[in-house]
């Protein structure tokens, strides 16, 4: 698949994500990277053991990569989740499955970039 249809499937906006980061060849190049990034792994953790702090710090860092990506879908449920527990709260548990669902689309579509 081509990076414009990867954006499509994803949620995302690839013509955001291309005036900043000008060429495909970068843009790919940081996509391809995202699946390394650890904050969503970070956050299930940290959810399950009750860390409400370091649970906000994932979750603001997956909502940050996501938006300098232009993964808007992904950015927009990271970001629920990053308000809830800004306000110190840990109840995420009706948000994360959308979450999760957004972030494995999007690991899974990184896979099949051309």
């Amino acid at each position: 698949m081509n990076t414009e249809t990867f954006y499509k499937q994803i949620g995302g906006n690839y013509a955001d994500t291309m005036s900043r980061l000008i060429t495909e060849e970068r843009v790919l190049r940081f996509v391809r990277k995202f699946p390394a990034d650890g904050s969503f792994d970070a956050l299930k953790d940290a959810l399950a053991r009750g860390a409400q702090e370091e649970a906000f710090r994932a979750a603001h860092t997956l909502k940050g990569v996501a938006q300098n990506l232009g993964f808007t879908a992904l950015y927009e449920k990271a970001a629920a989740v990053t308000e809830v527990l800004r306000g110190g709260s840990l109840n995420v548990t009706a948000l994360m499955p959308d979450l999760e669902s957004v972030y494995r689309l999007t690991v899974e579509s990184i896979s099949a970039l051309d």
